[in-house]
């Protein structure tokens, strides 16, 4: 069986030891503190709950930890950004001290990721890859923190009428370089970058399955990779209609797909389980040539 070489990075961490990517697969565990989340419906929008899932899910066996408080899904609308602080604020500060892996702010504003970043969150997760913010960047830059840049057009709201690809690896490719230039631009380090092709982002299911099948062509950017395939709509295509909380089969076929193309982290809701799916993967990657 033929596996995509993945390559050995360290992306630096503000008062943490750096990530280790490569050597086998991270787990990023979801934690949505939303109303309106797709995959959970809102399970963890009290501050309590969030809290005692976000423990839960390192227990489980996550790598790290992304915090969100704006839902993404497709059609969803923004929220306020005092609204969106007013989310973070109790679960962000509640786990300080209590977490041994390392949390992601899962925002677009460069307000609410200083904010974050001041109460000891070292990742800012970025699904607009620094097109809706202009100051993001610096605000990153200036803290030391790691950057996840993902792609995607347009917004939540309408994604879907900006995807219209010639060829959608290519053109992901060329449009997460732009946000590279960004990032670089703003002032952030180039080992402190980590990109995602942002499946189900202004991606209609061929676009995603596309993508997810090249994953390998991503790694010529030059930077880790994140793949997040976890319960989204694309993977329908392939099972028939499912609710989302009942794609984790499909989610655990999407994953093991992303690690064998060189995934360096993967986004999951159903951590346990899926520890075990990048386990076999990565021993699979480690026995193939």
């Amino acid at each position: 069986m033929l596996v995509a070489p993945r390559r050995l990075f360290q992306v630096p961490l503000p008062d943490r030891l750096p990530l280790e990517l490569g050597a086998r697969t991270l787990i990023m565990g979801v934690l949505n503190v939303t109303p309106d989340s797709f995959s959970d419906g809102g399970e963890a929008f009290d501050p309590v709950r969030a809290i005692e899932r976000a423990l839960e899910l390192e227990a489980e066996g996550a790598d790290l930890i992304d915090v969100g408080a704006e839902s993404t899904r497709p059609g969803a609308d923004a929220v306020e950004p005092a609204e969106e602080w007013r989310r973070l604020r109790p679960v962000l500060k509640g786990l300080a001290g209590r977490l041994r892996i390392p949390l992601s702010v899962d925002t677009v504003r460069a307000d609410t990721a200083r904010r974050a970043l001041d109460v000891g969150v070292p990742i800012v997760n970025d699904v607009s890859g620094l097109r809706y913010d202009p100051r993001l960047g610096a605000v990153v830059a200036a803290r030391g923190a790691a950057l996840v840049l993902m792609h995607m057009r347009g917004r939540p709201r309408d994604m879907y009428r900006e995807a219209q690809y010639e060829d959608v690896v290519g053109d992901v490719a060329r449009e997460l370089q732009r946000s590279v230039e960004r990032a670089l631009g703003a002032g952030v380090p180039w080992d402190r970058l980590v990109l995602d092709p942002g499946l189900g982002f202004a991606k209609r299911a061929e676009h995603s399955l596309t993508v997810l099948a090249s994953v390998d062509r991503f790694a010529a950017l030059g930077r880790p990779l994140l793949v997040g395939p976890s319960r989204k709509s694309f993977l329908n295509h392939a099972t028939g209609p499912q609710p989302a909380g009942e794609r984790d089969w499909a989610t655990s076929a999407a994953v093991t797909a992303a690690i064998l193309g060189g995934a360096h982290i993967v986004r999951v809701h159903r951590v346990a389980d899926m520890v075990q799916v990048a386990r076999v993967a990565d021993a699979i990657r480690n026995h193939g040539s």
